[in-house]
């Protein structure tokens, strides 16, 4: 039985979009998932991979997790087989960051009787805007070396995709490692990037108004924090000149690009989440700096979130992202699920 992407019964999460000949769905961001319900012994799905790089983690009836790794050319994967008679579920999430190249998902073939209907409408859309720490950089790798490709990133486990499930909400995650605020690690900040529905493209925009997120996280500053200290990093120089920014500029561009989601969003409760890297290390004036900016907007919807911390070396690993899901969880449900 041929599922076409384009079946009613398949749910996406995440900004996706549709190739050039609307063949195949394009995945993008980190996060971005795939899920359909069937009943039948096997489940295998058609992908098309940029670069090979990217890796997918396979989630059959929500507990068993297998990692599938993509080759360029369009593949038939299996993705379970030798499954019990009776009702089942498979879900796809991207694994690692946009910058690996896209993926195309043509559609399921499923050894069975049918296809069930998806499951109820989550409720609550929560949308997420970071950088390395919020699509999950190396949060699965023990080695020390502290690297980025999906066989040791994992979206999945992250602290953002954790409080997503955390609260039943439908997810997306804006995001792409070293991105800033000011000033990026390449030539790209959030600013230039937040609207895009294909991130590659600088005319690709997401129509905001087709769905408006509930909740939207921000969780950025942490690569501004070490680029403002490094006049001679060429980035810096790109943007500032010869001329480090001072307290007000910062704070002013912290306001700004929270305005900007105010305006695309003009209900969505807001929280800007800081940690648990350096930038809240015990003497770091970025907190103050946030809190400055969102007094100033005077919004009651705007929230913060900051996080100790963690005194280790590199990105935050598994355990860590969980340190952040509890904090801000715990926020969202006692000052913005209240009701």
């Amino acid at each position: 039985m041929s599922i076409n992407h384009t079946d009613k019964n398949i749910v996406y999460e995440g900004r996706i979009g549709k190739n050039a000949d609307h063949t195949a769905q394009e995945i993008y961001w980190s996060g971005s998932s795939i899920k359909i319900n069937f009943e039948g012994t096997t489940v295998k799905a058609i992908l098309k991979d940029e670069n090979g790089k990217n890796y997918f983690n396979v989630i059959i009836d929500g507990t068993k997790f297998d990692t599938l790794s993509l080759n360029p050319e369009k593949n038939t994967y299996t993705l379970a087989k030798d499954l019990p008679s009776g009702k089942h579920s498979v879900e796809l999430t991207k694994r690692n960051e946009w910058t690996y190249g896209t993926t195309l998902f043509y559609g399921f073939e499923i050894l069975g009787t049918k296809i069930l209907p998806k499951d109820e409408e989550k409720s609550v859309f929560i949308e997420f805007y970071g950088d390395s720490i919020t699509t999950g950089h190396g949060n699965e790798d023990y080695s020390g070396d502290d690297k980025s490709e999906g066989d040791v990133t994992n979206n999945y486990n992250t602290y953002a995709a954790m409080t997503a499930r955390n609260i039943n909400a439908e997810y997306s995650c804006i995001a792409r490692g070293g991105i800033g605020i000011m000033v990026s690690w390449f030539n790209m900040i959030m600013p230039e990037m937040y609207y895009r529905l294909n991130p590659n493209d600088v005319n690709s925009k997401w129509d905001f108004s087709k769905k408006q997120a509930d909740i939207m996280v921000v969780n950025l500053f942490q690569n501004d924090s070490w680029i403002l200290n490094r006049p001679d990093y060429v980035e810096f120089k790109q943007r500032f000149k010869d001329q480090k920014p001072n307290e007000k500029q910062i704070i002013k561009a912290y306001g700004t690009f929270i305005k900007t989601l105010r305006e695309k969003n003009p209900t969505a409760s807001i929280v800007c989440v800081l940690g648990n890297m350096d930038i809240t290390k015990k003497g770091s004036l970025w907190p103050e700096y946030v809190q400055t900016a969102i007094n100033a907007l005077n919004d009651k919807k705007i929230h913060t979130c900051f996080v100790p911390y963690k005194n280790t070396k590199g990105h935050p690993k598994v355990e860590e992202h969980k340190v952040i899901a509890k904090a801000l969880t715990q926020l969202i449900k006692s000052k913005i699920m209240i009701n």
